[in-house]
């Protein structure tokens, strides 16, 4: 999402204006003719990518998850193929893919916190598994750069480092935020300093 450079698709950009419009209005309060103005076509237009606002609620909610780990799981990755990178720049690294995602796609925070139990049961389930992978992967990182905390102090420290980074759609004010350089760079600082404070 946040890490392409080419031009999006159609799809991608009806599910970015649906993302924001459901943000905004939220997901009852916004309608199908809405979302196909917002990118040029008419409504039913859209039933051509997707069988209707929930399909695109669904392809949302999942679809940031599995970024967000896929993202995550690619990092580690890299790291690894350097060979020998410490567990601190690791960290580091994930902080920032993290950050990309909470500058860049605020209106999926908004959605996920108010419209994830509209989702199918099916859909609901792997949303929280995607999500759970994710923590994990993060525990094991936190667990490699200080390894005197406990299992379930790294968890609840990674959560807490989540909620954090999240807060951005909360921060919407005009001057709340300073340049988006800047912003990166304080909430890296403040997370870092969450683990930190976690293992003293």
């Amino acid at each position: 999402m946040a890490t392409r450079t080419d031009a999006p698709t159609r799809r991608e950009q009806i599910l970015k204006e649906a993302a924001r419009l459901f943000a905004e209005r939220g997901f009852h309060g916004v309608g199908v003719d809405e979302i196909g103005a917002a990118v040029g076509i008419s409504g039913p237009g859209l039933y051509r990518h997707f069988a209707g606002k929930d399909a695109m609620l669904a392809e949302l909610l999942v679809g940031i998850s599995e970024s967000l780990l896929t993202g995550a799981k690619r990092r580690l990755a890299e790291a690894d193929g350097a060979g020998g990178v410490a567990p601190g720049a690791v960290l580091d690294s994930l902080i920032e893919g993290h950050i990309d995602f909470a500058l860049d796609d605020r209106p999926l925070i908004t959605l996920h916190d108010r419209e994830l139990d509209r989702l199918r049961d099916a859909d609901r389930k792997l949303v929280r598994q995607l999500q759970r992978q994710y923590v994990e992967l993060w525990v094991g990182v936190v667990r490699r750069l200080y390894p005197d905390l406990a299992e379930p102090t790294a968890r609840s420290a990674v959560h807490s480092v989540f909620g954090l980074l999240n807060s951005t759609p909360h921060l919407t004010r005009p001057g709340s935020l300073p340049d988006r350089a800047g912003t990166a760079e304080l909430l890296h600082r403040m997370a870092r300093g969450a683990f930190a404070a976690a293992d003293s």
